[in-house]
């Protein structure tokens, strides 16, 4: 078990990633009914996932580092799972200090909401990707 922590944690990250966004934000946004209400509570939930991801991200960068240090990885594993570690924790950087506050404030300082949003929305897919691409690795390995 001890063995396998790597693909749970992956597949707890790809799983609690699917809840926020595809369950838990659009349902804030049809409990509240108002977007003034439910966007700011949809922003705390994405700023759990973005921390949850760079946690993950960098949990799982440490133990590849380990693997590649101990040569115990069969077929590249730690080369490979590399750059999607990196991409994901990069949007959750991105995410957290570059667009989440823009979101917040395009309405009240005249920004441009849609491309903010939009951006939010790609960086949130982007990890949500980058986890799936873990999960599916890790899970061919074993």
């Amino acid at each position: 078990m001890l063995q396998r922590w790597p693909l749970l944690l992956a597949a707890l990250w790809w799983g609690g990633m699917s809840a926020l966004s595809l369950v838990a934000v659009p349902l804030a946004f049809a409990h509240f009914g108002n977007p003034a209400l439910a966007g700011p509570y949809a922003a705390k939930l994405f700023q759990l996932q973005s921390w949850s991801s760079l946690l993950v991200a960098l949990s799982l960068l440490l133990w590849v580092r380990t693997q590649a240090r101990q040569a115990q990885s069969t077929a590249n594993l730690p080369e490979t799972l590399l750059p999607w570690l990196l991409l994901a924790a990069l949007a959750a950087l991105l995410q957290e200090f570059g667009v989440a506050q823009r979101i917040l404030s395009a309405r009240s300082l005249g920004g441009d909401l849609r491309l903010w949003h939009g951006l939010g929305t790609c960086l949130v897919l982007l990890q949500w990707a980058c986890a799936l691409r873990v999960l599916t690795r890790l899970a061919s390995r074993h």
